[in-house]
């Protein structure tokens, strides 16, 4: 379904993707800036297990919620790490990786659905946990300061995108290999 509740949410995360590089466009104090973009990075996260949640729980699942899921992450993530790499947070190789990563692997699952081979690039634990480190790493790396005064964000941030840029390589060359006999078939 195009409009129903779950897809809404999935539409929201994509509309809400300006409002989090604008809020380091708007005329505020950086440690502003920061806290106004890591809420609402966190609140647009949380919308993607909602949105999931409500169309399992309300059998709501559609193929096009199925498609625009992945496409508001990707949009958040690669948004959030174009905005990092601008405010020196991130270095532009690992956001290479890890955008290059995205664009790669949809390409290929794209392939793979058109050659009835989609099951072989599943998504895996792998691609899970690569997400759930990026989804941790990137508002940590927003906020930029500590908290409770103890907590180094900056740090904590660098530390997880750097093992979610590993993650990133290790579940493409996974989704690779996965694919490769597929690939080779078609091939001959």
């Amino acid at each position: 379904m195009f409009f129903n509740l779950p897809t809404l949410l999935t539409w929201g995360r994509i509309v809400a993707i300006p409002l989090i590089v604008g809020v380091f466009y708007l005329h505020l104090a950086p440690a502003l800036q920061n806290q106004l973009a890591t809420v609402l990075f966190v609140i647009v996260a949380l919308t993607d297990w909602l949105d999931g949640y409500l169309a399992r729980r309300l059998n709501m699942t559609s193929s096009f919620g199925a498609f625009l899921d992945p496409v508001a992450d990707k949009f958040l993530v690669c948004a959030a790490l174009l905005v990092l790499v601008h405010l020196d947070r991130v270095h532009a190789l690992i956001a290479f990786i890890i955008i290059g990563r995205e664009i790669a692997i949809s390409a290929l699952r794209e392939w793979m659905a058109q050659i009835g081979a989609s099951r072989s690039v599943a998504v895996h634990m792998l691609g899970k946990a690569k997400t759930m480190v990026q989804m941790i790493a990137i508002p940590f790396l927003l906020f930029d300061g500590k908290v409770f005064g103890a907590i180094d964000t900056h740090f904590w941030g660098t530390l997880l995108i750097y093992l979610a840029a590993i993650l990133t390589i290790w579940s493409m060359v996974y989704y690779l290999r996965k694919a490769l006999p597929e690939i080779r078939a078609k091939a001959r």
